[in-house]
């Protein structure tokens, strides 16, 4: 049976923020082909919702199709009660109550919060309105840096073209990095993105010099399971450890050795669900040296253990 996907637009919606979820989960399949997501689009009496780009979209659905939705999707709104009064319509705060999963892209986040389901919960939204979303909805646990966060059954994304990274990411929870990666190749994306929303906040972009760390970074990919510290990468670079160090992290939002790891439990994920190799294999494959480090990382990276992860993806 497909997931049925409800997305719920509100007046002056974000346009792109329509299309993510529609060209994602769409273009999800399984081996054989077949569709793995029905995505179904709703506004509040099914009546004609406008976009922020001057035109007006017909839904095929009211608010009753989320009953038979399995995920309920919020895409970004400029404006509206939400953004501007930390309120939506009751009948739209109860129909939002007690879904299996919802998810927000954007500022959708602020009907999510006026919903109340944000209330002591992790969250994020686009950067630029962090500081509002806080003074109305401080119960919020409001992280601005990431690009989603994914609280179990309500995940919500940063600003705009996150949204891409947060479905991605779904689908990558619910069938695995196989399906994940074959949708990306379908879509022309990257499988997954690096950094987060710091990166993109108001800061002038590094002199195209030619003499960036993009060359390094790949050859960290094909030595992962080698003991790379700052000396060796600096030196691989051409450059003195300070000058590197700045310069990736202008490049690309972390630290090296943030970066680093985060490459390597990607390494490993991908590892489990795609090979039967032990744990400890995987940990000196992936560069953490012992089963142990791995547990750990992985277990800050997404919150369980190795053979716990294995078991979840690999089953699905």
């Amino acid at each position: 049976m497909t997931h049925r996907i409800a997305v719920v637009v509100l007046d002056d919606f974000a346009p792109l923020d329509l299309g993510i979820p529609g060209q994602l989960f769409w273009a999800a399949r399984d081996g054989d082909g077949s569709h793995l997501y029905e995505v179904v689009t709703c506004s509040l009496d099914k009546a004609p919702v406008r976009t922020s780009a001057g035109y007006s979209v017909l839904p095929d659905h009211g608010l009753e199709v989320l009953d038979t939705a399995d995920t309920v999707l919020v895409p970004g709104v400029h404006g509206g009660p939400a953004m501007t009064s930390g309120t939506i319509p009751g009948r739209l705060r109860d129909a939002l109550r007690g879904r299996p999963r919802v998810m927000s892209i954007c500022t959708g986040a602020f009907v999510l919060a006026a919903a109340g389901l944000l209330d002591g919960r992790p969250a994020t939204t686009h950067w630029m309105y962090a500081g509002r979303l806080r003074r109305f909805f401080p119960e919020v646990l409001l992280d601005p840096d990431v690009l989603f966060v994914d609280d179990g059954d309500v995940l919500t994304s940063a600003g705009v073209a996150s949204g891409l990274d947060l479905c991605l990411h779904v689908i990558r929870r619910d069938h695995g990095s196989e399906v994940a990666n074959r949708t990306a190749r379908r879509c022309v994306m990257p499988p997954w993105r690096e950094g987060g929303q710091a990166q993109f906040i108001d800061r002038p972009l590094p002199e195209p010099t030619g003499t960036g760390t993009a060359a390094t970074r790949q050859w960290m990919l094909e030595h992962l399971d080698d003991p790379l510290d700052l000396a060796a990468l600096a030196e691989h670079a051409r450059m003195s450890v300070r000058t590197f160090t700045r310069r990736f992290r202008e490049e690309t939002g972390l630290s090296p050795a943030r970066w680093l790891s985060r490459q390597r439990v990607e390494h490993a994920r991908h590892l489990l669900e795609t090979t039967d190799l032990a744990v400890a294999q995987i940990a000196r494959r992936s560069g953490f040296g012992t089963a142990v480090s791995l547990r750990q990382h992985l277990h800050a990276a997404v919150g369980v253990p190795p053979l716990a992860y294995r078991q979840t993806f690999r089953g699905t």
